[in-house]
């Protein structure tokens, strides 16, 4: 072997453990950063559990610390998590919700999302796409705003559940209130 060849060879091995490096340590930060969030939604439900095991007892709403029952629904979720699991935090408002809901007695509650997509498809003979739903409940109820993947959701919900009938019209799916007396 020359000096030129290994010479170049030894080049080419220095640039390619370069490049090996560089990934590695590109591919240690996104697990460290991975790590992070998994140890955030570790405390996050390690609180839901301690809250669960602490308020079990507790079936009568006025017994509950007053601080839970005025505190809006996931006020501390936004404290304990990012933008980057906020989906994930979703879960730990049901603790909250359900101490939320109970301790509103006083107070006006907002339909479910199912039962005003129930009462806009009632409207309609015919079927309607999940856009255009979300639309008119835009329109109806300009103080809620759900997100168009959770208006499907809720349909595939009801759906399952077998009060409304899913329609597929080549690439479109389309929704229509089942019949009364089949419903049930």
């Amino acid at each position: 072997m020359t000096n030129q060849s290994s010479a170049a060879l030894r080049s080419r091995l220095v640039d390619q453990a370069a490049s090996d490096l560089e990934e590695n340590r590109r591919r240690q930060q996104k697990l460290t950063e991975q790590i992070a969030v998994l140890k955030q939604e570790e405390a996050l439900l390690t609180d839901i559990l301690n809250l669960a095991q602490r308020y079990e007892g507790f079936a009568d709403p006025s017994r509950l610390p007053e601080q839970l029952q005025d505190e809006p629904v996931g006020t501390k979720t936004k404290r304990a998590s990012t933008g980057t699991h906020a989906r994930r935090s979703g879960s730990a408002k049901a603790p909250t919700g359900g101490k939320a809901k109970a301790g509103a007695k006083g107070k006006s509650r907002q339909p479910l999302l199912g039962d005003l997509l129930l009462e806009l498809l009632g409207k309609h003979d015919g079927p309607r796409l999940a856009k255009e739903l979300r639309d008119e409940l835009l329109a109806d109820h300009p103080d809620r705003n759900p997100t168009p993947q959770v208006v499907r959701n809720t349909l595939e919900s009801l759906v399952a559940k077998g009060r409304i009938e899913r329609h597929k019209q080549q690439r479109s799916v389309m929704y229509t209130v089942v019949e009364s007396d089949s419903a049930n």
